[in-house]
């Protein structure tokens, strides 16, 4: 996983949080912090929309291909 997809998990976990609080308690914490629709967290807003769509792209890589070539590398330098 490269910097730009751990940077876009870390943004939809925080989106993540924020509905459940929105769900559970009515309480809104990116607007409490920055502004109800201020510009910054509109800003925010989107950075997190961005990354939800950047973290689609999980549903379609392998994420234990990596862990089998080192597996296979860790194997072969045994024998």
């Amino acid at each position: 996983m490269n910097i730009v997809q751990k940077t876009a998990l870390s943004l939809t976990v925080i989106g993540a949080i924020n509905w459940g609080l929105v769900g559970i308690f009515k309480f809104d914490l990116v607007a409490a912090l920055f502004g109800n629709m201020s510009v910054f967290s509109r800003i925010l807003y989107v950075l997190i929309g961005l990354a939800a769509l950047i973290n689609i792209g999980i549903f379609f890589i392998d994420l234990n291909h990596s862990r089998e070539i080192k597996e296979n590398v860790y194997a072969t330098e045994r024998k």
